[in-house]
Protein backbone atom coordinates (compact mmCIF):
# COMPACT_ATOMS: atom_id res chain seq x y z
CA UNK A 1 0.00 0.00 0.00
CA UNK A 2 1.41 3.52 -0.57
CA UNK A 3 0.34 6.67 1.46
CA UNK A 4 0.47 10.20 0.03
CA UNK A 5 -0.26 13.32 1.80
CA UNK A 6 -1.16 16.13 -0.75
CA UNK A 7 -0.74 19.98 0.27
CA UNK A 8 -2.91 21.85 -1.71
CA UNK A 9 -3.55 25.38 -3.12
CA UNK A 10 -6.50 26.98 -3.98
CA UNK A 11 -7.51 30.15 -5.93
CA UNK A 12 -9.09 32.29 -3.44
CA UNK A 13 -12.34 31.47 -2.12
CA UNK A 14 -12.53 28.50 -3.72
CA UNK A 15 -11.12 26.28 -0.55
CA UNK A 16 -15.06 25.20 0.28
CA UNK A 17 -15.53 24.34 -3.10
CA UNK A 18 -12.51 22.16 -3.52
CA UNK A 19 -12.51 20.78 0.09
CA UNK A 20 -16.14 19.61 -1.62
CA UNK A 21 -15.09 18.25 -4.19
CA UNK A 22 -12.58 16.67 -2.60
CA UNK A 23 -14.78 14.42 -0.48
CA UNK A 24 -16.14 12.60 -2.83
CA UNK A 25 -12.45 10.85 -3.67
CA UNK A 26 -12.78 7.78 -2.42
CA UNK A 27 -9.02 7.30 -2.02
CA UNK A 28 -8.66 10.43 0.27
CA UNK A 29 -8.84 9.06 3.85
CA UNK A 30 -8.29 12.31 5.78
CA UNK A 31 -8.95 16.07 4.24
CA UNK A 32 -8.48 19.01 6.70
CA UNK A 33 -8.29 22.78 5.83
CA UNK A 34 -4.99 24.56 6.49
CA UNK A 35 -3.65 28.17 6.98
CA UNK A 36 -0.54 29.24 5.39
CA UNK A 37 1.21 28.43 2.72
CA UNK A 38 -1.59 25.70 1.67
CA UNK A 39 -5.10 25.56 2.08
CA UNK A 40 -5.60 21.68 2.38
CA UNK A 41 -4.21 18.69 2.89
CA UNK A 42 -5.57 14.90 1.59
CA UNK A 43 -4.20 12.04 2.90
CA UNK A 44 -4.13 9.52 0.26
CA UNK A 45 -4.32 5.34 0.04
CA UNK A 46 -3.32 3.50 -2.87
CA UNK A 47 -2.52 -0.03 -3.98
CA UNK A 48 0.79 1.11 -5.08
CA UNK A 49 2.85 4.46 -5.90
CA UNK A 50 1.84 4.68 -9.49
CA UNK A 51 -1.90 4.64 -8.65
CA UNK A 52 -0.88 7.30 -6.24
CA UNK A 53 0.50 9.55 -8.97
CA UNK A 54 -2.65 8.64 -11.04
CA UNK A 55 -5.22 10.26 -8.02
CA UNK A 56 -2.94 13.05 -7.91
CA UNK A 57 -3.01 14.04 -11.48
CA UNK A 58 -6.83 12.59 -12.70
CA UNK A 59 -8.79 13.09 -9.44
CA UNK A 60 -7.28 16.51 -7.46
CA UNK A 61 -5.24 18.29 -10.01
CA UNK A 62 -8.16 18.21 -12.25
CA UNK A 63 -10.59 19.96 -9.97
CA UNK A 64 -11.64 23.67 -11.05
CA UNK A 65 -10.33 25.67 -8.33
CA UNK A 66 -7.01 23.41 -7.93
CA UNK A 67 -3.87 25.66 -8.32
CA UNK A 68 -1.11 24.03 -6.85
CA UNK A 69 -0.14 20.44 -5.41
CA UNK A 70 2.98 19.26 -3.43
CA UNK A 71 2.57 15.25 -2.78
CA UNK A 72 4.78 13.54 -0.08
CA UNK A 73 5.11 9.90 -0.03
CA UNK A 74 5.50 7.69 3.29
CA UNK A 75 6.21 4.52 4.63
CA UNK A 76 4.95 2.34 7.23
CA UNK A 77 7.52 0.80 9.79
Amino acid sequence: MAIGFVLISTAPAKEHDVYEKLRGVPEIVELHPLFGEYDLIAKIEADDFNVLGQIVVDKIRTIQGVIDTKTLTGIRF
